[in-house]
């Protein structure tokens, strides 16, 4: 590889969403992160042009990005079945201990997660995954040390 070459970086893993502002708050609160400067839910009985089209939130040190683009239709994963709808992308995130895991399984589900599929007693990896609010599945487990 020659040293002048240069890559792009990856700015954000973007979800498509029939509702923008409600899948960013969901991960907001899951992750908490904050919204890029801009794209805060208006003020009540203000409208949400922002929440309409496209949302950024992100980690307090500015990344990793995640990014929620309003679409018309949806149709929601059906994984653990590949058919008719794979799950095409999914987000992992870790905790350090069994304990944090059911910490976040609970906070998860008070979210309005679903839960898809429950690892939790593997010895090696245990883990959960769930669908958020649009259908995405998503995974929190305990990382190998």
């Amino acid at each position: 590889m020659e040293s002048d070459q240069t890559f792009p970086e990856l700015r954000s893993v973007v979800l498509d969403t029939t509702d923008a502002r409600a899948l960013a708050e969901f991960y907001r609160k899951l992750l908490g992160y904050v919204y890029r400067a801009g794209d805060e839910p208006p003020a009540a009985g203000e409208p949400d042009e922002r929440g309409h089209d496209w949302l950024v939130i992100h980690h307090p040190s500015g990344h990793p990005r995640i990014a929620f683009q309003n679409v018309s239709t949806l149709p929601r994963s059906t994984w653990p079945e590949n058919e008719p709808v794979p799950q095409q992308l999914h987000l992992d995130t870790s905790v350090p201990t069994v304990q944090d895991l059911e910490l976040q399984r609970k906070r998860a589900l008070e979210l309005g997660a679903t839960l898809l599929y429950d690892r939790s007693q593997d010895e090696q990896e245990p883990l959960y995954v769930f669908a958020d609010l649009a259908g995405h599945p998503f995974c929190i487990f305990v990382a190998a040390r």
